[in-house]
């Protein structure tokens, strides 16, 4: 029986556990990435281990979300990072340079590489053929340390995709129709595996699309062949030596099988507040729009550009819409100046932004109240983009584009004859915006530079022998780490200090937890399904973990969300019995016994309501290295235990 590509990449990098589904694997991480919104954490995680240099193949630091210097604390967090990468081994990308996934996808992916990465995004690096996840910071500082990454040996979903897409009809077209066949929930604990003749027909960023927002379907990681096409790419990046062809044998076999015929797609929108919320074009209608940004980790590319370009030249703006661009990378945004499309992007009227995640994180760029923004994002939450009641719609960069000429929901089908977009053989490499380590000989001379905003790492506690607290939060189906812990420029340079952004943990569900919980001293929460889905953010686990949360217990949850949990020390259950969630009320007494015993000698952890006066049963699945963390009060005083 032959292998899948995943399984082929899983099985090479092995170094704990079986290759069985649902058990638990341990897996040699060759690259890693971080960014400045999860990337001082993950950092002050790192110093805190003691390694003194980073033990992967590549590790790089990016500065692409927290970019909007309001105030000193994002100039001093980027200072720190930088100085750290410096003296740790880390390559660190400054500033204007790019989104991380763009640039690592352009100057450092490799096929066949492990890559995890403190953003959910990603697995973006499955565009060329890595196995890239998204995990968090302390997942992320240990593999850094020459750790091995943990999960869950996932089922692998062959997504087969045969025909050719219609002109106007898109990557990002492909990945809403996963995303209204499976959900949010859909992928969680899945690889999505892309094969078939439909394969050929897309370009590497087009496939890095579709990968990225993998993410979205809840899954592991999304993965596409490397092939000529990637050989193209890479060699165009001047990177062909990192080439290697990979794929399926033809006799794999796979846990389920998807099919998509590319050519009955038609354009699609996901509509608010949710990535699978996904209707055509033609069943939402031609209604008003207020603005459209174009860009994120999802649709920045420079084809991706050069589409828009065409659609835009010799038009102007609607008078009614704000249009914003921003490329992701330098790389993008100087050959969009040299050929000449920048001009005919700025001529029409668009706002042109730094290359940066900008609006998708909140950064700059909210609708107006109410307003209705078109975005080639890859997350519309409730209040991400920083209008509390934005209607966010996620499309296509052809879309976007057409509709704000028209001011209305346009199909980019109404344009015609589609013109032939080429990748260039030749991309524009000046890696001048990447700073090199010091060499191992000069580390000691590096001096790390903290600004008053680095605050030290939340202290844990190892875990008592009982549970007593009350529940300061009940909350509903598919809450996102944006819920837990808003992003936007407000809150995102508080990153680095967890007593401060604690203050707007689950500010969009309740605005008085905070305090609520602070008073409490320990609690617990109870959620619905898909806990936690979203971003890898880990300060959704690291701020409660502050505020006294000692237990979360959910009808499921989100595979990083509850990973984080674990690393914080927080103990994740989910109701056995999904009818005991509506028993539960907040300010409800809860207690659990012996604890350590119970999740020692079984599945099951028995939970007392103090104040209704029942019991319920929560499920629990952990290893014996998590039951271990979680005895110890997380990750960082586990790995100090266990170093000792």
């Amino acid at each position: 029986m032959g292998l899948t590509l995943s399984e082929k990449i899983l099985s090479a990098h092995l170094v704990e556990g079986e290759m069985i589904k649902g058990t638990e694997i341990g897996l040699r991480i060759d690259q890693t990435l971080t960014q400045d919104a999860t990337g001082t954490m993950a950092y002050l995680e790192f110093e805190a281990m003691g390694v003194p240099r980073v033990r992967t193949e590549r590790s790089v630091a990016y500065i692409d979300h927290n970019t909007l210097q309001n105030g000193f604390m994002n100039m001093d967090d980027h200072r720190f990072i930088a100085s750290v990468a410096k003296k740790h081994g880390i390559y660190f990308s400054r500033p204007g340079n790019g989104i991380c996934h763009q640039v690592h996808l352009e100057r450092f992916g490799v096929p066949g590489k492990t890559l995890i990465g403190s953003d959910s995004h990603t697995p973006t690096g499955g565009g060329i053929g890595m196995l890239a996840m998204g995990a968090g910071g302390m997942d992320v500082a240990v593999a850094m340390g020459g750790g091995t990454y943990y999960i869950t040996c996932p089922k692998i979903v062959k997504a087969e995709l045969t025909g050719k897409l219609q002109p106007w009809v898109s990557a990002k077209d492909v990945i809403l129709e996963m995303l209204r066949r499976l959900s949010v929930k859909g992928g969680v604990g899945k690889i999505i595996e892309y094969t078939g003749d439909g394969v050929k027909t897309l370009s590497v960023p087009e496939r890095a699309t579709i990968t990225n927002m993998g993410t979205e379907l809840g899954a592991t990681t999304s993965i596409f062949p490397s092939d000529e096409i990637t050989y193209e790419f890479l060699k165009a990046q001047g990177r062909e030596d990192a080439y290697t062809p990979l794929s399926a044998d033809e006799d794999a076999v796979y846990d389920e099988i998807i099919k998509i015929d590319f050519s009955k797609l038609v354009p699609m929108a996901a509509c608010p507040h949710s990535p699978d919320a996904v209707k055509t074009v033609e069943e939402i209608g031609r209604m008003k729009i207020d603005q459209v940004c174009i860009g994120s980790c999802t649709n920045s590319s420079l084809m991706d550009m050069l589409k828009v370009a065409h659609i835009l030249k010799g038009k102007t703006v609607h008078p009614d819409v704000s249009l914003s661009i921003a490329p992701g990378s330098k790389q993008v945004l100087t050959m969009l100046a040299e050929n000449g499309a920048l001009a005919d992007i700025l001529a029409a009227g668009a706002r042109v932004l730094e290359s940066a995640c900008g609006p998708c994180i909140g950064m700059g760029q909210s609708p107006n109240s109410g307003g209705i923004s078109l975005r080639t994002f890859n997350r519309n939450f409730e209040g991400r983009s920083g209008t509390k009641d934005g209607q966010v719609y996620l499309v296509s960069p052809e879309l976007a584009a057409v509709s704000a000429i028209n001011g209305v929901l346009t199909d980019p089908r109404e344009l015609g004859q589609m013109p032939k977009f080429e990748m260039p053989e030749k991309f524009l490499i000046n890696d001048n915006m990447i700073v090199e380590p010091a060499k191992e000989s000069e580390m000691d001379g590096i001096e790390v530079l903290r600004g008053p905003n680095i605050k030290p790492f939340p202290i844990s506690e190892p875990m008592q022998k009982d549970i007593a607290a009350g529940v300061s939060l009940k909350v509903g189906d598919n809450i996102t780490t944006d819920h837990i812990m808003p992003a936007g420029a407000k809150i995102l340079p508080l990153r680095s200090n967890i007593p401060e952004i604690s203050k707007y943990c689950f500010a969009v569900c309740d605005e008085s937890f905070h305090d609520r919980a602070l008073e409490m001293g320990s609690s617990i929460i109870i959620g619905g399904s898909n806990y936690g889905q979203g971003s890898s953010r880990e300060h959704a686990a690291l701020a409660p973990l502050y505020l006294g949360v000692k237990a979360v217990i959910t009808k499921s949850f989100a595979r990083i969300h509850m990973a984080n949990l674990i690393n914080a020390g927080i103990l994740p259950m989910t109701f056995a019995n999904e009818g005991d969630y509506d028993k539960i009320e907040a300010d409800d007494d809860l207690k659990i016994e012996n604890i350590r015993d119970q999740i020692a000698n079984g599945d099951k952890v028995v939970v007392k309501n103090i104040t209704k006066n029942f019991e319920f049963e929560c499920n629990i699945s952990f290893s014996n290295r998590q039951k271990d963390m979680l005895y110890a009060g997380g990750l960082l005083n586990y790995t100090k235990n266990t170093n000792k």
